[in-house]
């Protein structure tokens, strides 16, 4: 009985990231992604708390959370707040048909190497890490989340 209920919290929680150190209290991996449409750099949003989103168009769950992310940011842009969603779609048309069929009008950047969420030990998605405006991960979500609950909107305006 003790063995699938590890198992199951393992498989639920994904928090296991082997000999990985977690990110929390620590300098955000920098990385530069380019695309057919633009060049991102992580450390260009210094100043600013980041809500660093890695998605892609055939995950449900991030497909989920898509409508709460757009919400939260633009209530929270005037405070500082940026959203920057990585997507790791292969599939460039499908990436465009899912920013023009959502309205998509976050910071996005498609990175089909995948190089930006293996630097963070991405593999689950959605993932999100909290980034504050020194550079600092100050929190990671794993799955779709409701990014207007008071708790996040409060933390996030408080960075």
């Amino acid at each position: 009985i003790l063995l699938p209920f590890g198992l199951l919290t393992f498989l639920l929680c994904g928090c296991d990231r082997g000999s990985r150190p977690t990110l929390i209290g620590t300098a955000a991996p920098d990385f530069t992604v380019q695309d057919a449409d633009r060049k991102v750099t992580l450390s260009d949003f210094r100043g600013k708390v980041v809500v660093l989103d890695f998605w892609a168009t055939w995950c449900p769950p991030c497909v989920e959370e898509t409508p709460s992310l757009l919400q939260m940011q633009r209530q929270l842009k005037n405070k500082g707040v940026t959203v920057l969603a990585v997507s790791i779609d292969d599939d460039d048309n499908a990436y465009h048909r899912f920013l023009k069929d959502y309205r998509f009008d976050l910071i996005t950047v498609r990175d089909a190497s995948k190089n930006s969420n293996n630097l963070y030990g991405t593999f689950k998605f959605p993932e999100t890490y909290i980034i504050d405006r020194d550079g600092i991960v100050r929190r990671k979500f794993i799955g779709a989340v409701d990014w207007n609950q008071p708790e996040i909107v409060d933390f996030l305006s408080k960075l």
